[in-house]
This record gives structure tokens, C-alpha cells and sequence, in this order.
């Protein structure tokens, strides 16, 4: 779908702030309540706008430790990695999983309280998940950038 100008702002002005009210974005766009919530509408059935959520502060709620985790399967068919995926999905300390190319077929980004969470993560969750190969763990010492948003 081609987007407009005035479509691209309003995704700009969601991602930025979503809870701000039809008027605000009516305001900052030069338009109607109406045409600002048929636009957002619109969007929302054409599925560019998928969903609102709230982010949370990770250090207010202990999950600011962040692991970049690197995994290899044994092998890479088919059955592997659609058990991998499907085991993947059942952990709440994995906030994102790629399959990737290059050395490892996956990053997952884990979130946890601290090495202790995450060694017990690593024993009791993860390598438990058949048809892993090997891991390789890298520590994130400072977030220096961390966007939701997408450039339209």
C-alpha cells in the first residue's frame, strides 16, 4: 500500500505517543477527528498498524540484563527448526528471536536479572531444547540505542 505524507506523520506521531487523543493528532496534522480516526482505522485494517503496547522499564522490573545469545541447531531441516522455533516461543526471558544466516541460524535477545537468572536460563531452559549445537553468549554493557519505531 502507498502511504501519504500525512500517513507518514500520523505513524510517526503513534509510534512516538499513542495514548495522545484523535484531536491531538488532528491538531498536529491539520485535520478533522474524523478523517484522524479513519486514517488509524484504515491503517489498522490494512494491517501496517498491527497492535499498541506499553513498554516497560527493564531495570524497574530486574530484567535489565540483556544477553545476545547465539544459537547453532546440529542440523538445519526442517523438523529442527520448527521444533526450535515452537520451544522458543514458550520462553518469557527471550523478548526477540531471528533466524539468521552466517556462523549461527539464530540471535535471541534475553532478558533476565543477572547472571545467576541467566546461567539457570542457559541449564534448565534453553539447552534442554533438542538439536542444539552449540551457544555463544555476548553481555550488553550499555543499550546505545533502543527504538519501537518504524521509518515510513
Amino acid at each position: 500500500m502507498e502511504l501519504d505524507t500525512t500517513d507518514k506523520k500520523l505513524i510517526q506521531l503513534l509510534q512516538e505517543d499513542c495514548k495522545k487523543t484523535t484531536k491531538h493528532y488532528a491538531d498536529q496534522l491539520n485535520l478533522s477527528k474524523t478523517a484522524v480516526y479513519e486514517r488509524i482505522r484504515r491503517l489498522e485494517r490494512q494491517g501496517i498498524i498491527t497492535k499498541y503496547v506499553a513498554l516497560v522499564n527493564k531495570e524497574k522490573v530486574q530484567r535489565d540484563f540483556t544477553v545476545l545469545c547465539h544459537v547453532r541447531l546440529v542440523q538445519h531441516t526442517k523438523e529442527n527448526v520448527k521444533q526450535f522455533e515452537r520451544e522458543i516461543l514458550k520462553l518469557e526471558e527471550v523478548s526477540e528471536c531471528f533466524h539468521v544466516s552466517g556462523d549461527y541460524d539464530y540471535i535471541l535477545k534475553v532478558n533476565v536479572e543477572n547472571m545467576k537468572r541467566y546461567r539457570d536460563f542457559m541449564v534448565t531452559k534453553l539447552t534442554v531444547i533438542p538439536n542444539i549445537g552449540n551457544t555463544q553468549s555476548s553481555f550488553v554493557i550499555q543499550e546505545v540505542k533502543s527504538s519501537t519505531a518504524v521509518f515510513v
